[in-house]
This record gives C-alpha cells, sequence and structure tokens, in this order.
C-alpha cells in the first residue's frame, strides 16, 4: 500500500526533523580514525552513596529467617499471643494514613 498525500502534521513534522537532522549531520561530519571517542561519567558523592546504599539492600534476605522461627517457636508452644486491640488499632491507623496521603 503506498500512501501519496500525507496530510497528518505529525508526520510532516517527523520529516522536516530528518532533513534537518541529514543538514547538520552532514555540516559535522564525524571525523573517522583508529580512536574511539572516550566517554566519561562523573557521579556525584550522593549519588555514589545512594547506590552503595542501593547494593547494600539488594544483598539483604527477602525473608527474615530468624523472626519466621521464633513465631513458629512461639505458635507451636502456645505463647503467641495475639492483641486484637492492637491489630484493629493498626488497620485503623493505616486506613487513615492512606486515606490523608
Amino acid at each position: 500500500m503506498k500512501i501519496t498525500k500525507v496530510d497528518d502534521a505529525a508526520i510532516q513534522g517527523i520529516q522536516q526533523y530528518q532533513k534537518t537532522e541529514k543538514v547538520q549531520d552532514e555540516a559535522n561530519p564525524i571525523v573517522s580514525g583508529s580512536a574511539a571517542p572516550e566517554e566519561k561519567v562523573n557521579l556525584s558523592t550522593k549519588a555514589r552513596d545512594t547506590q552503595q546504599l542501593r547494593d547494600a539492600v539488594s544483598q539483604l534476605p527477602d525473608v527474615r529467617e530468624e523472626k519466621i522461627s521464633e513465631l513458629k517457636d512461639k505458635v507451636d508452644k502456645g505463647a503467641y499471643d495475639v492483641n486484637g486491640q492492637k491489630i484493629a488499632g493498626k488497620m485503623v491507623s493505616e486506613s487513615l494514613l492512606d486515606i490523608f496521603a
């Protein structure tokens, strides 16, 4: 299928952009040689610290095995006490935070 008439402004804009890029590329030819351009990245101290923290967090386990085994032992011994009022209070406070956030 061949389209001969282009009425779409977006397509015309793209074509104009491509023509402009072609003219700029011809005006600024890339010097070819054996040496590749040097790429350099400078990270700020904050960015480096953030990356180090991300790396440290990614190494942490997803599951805290010691906490799970502790709770299992309490449940098995019958010593795990569930306080309904505390649970209800947490649920209400979290829902209120969701509403006002």
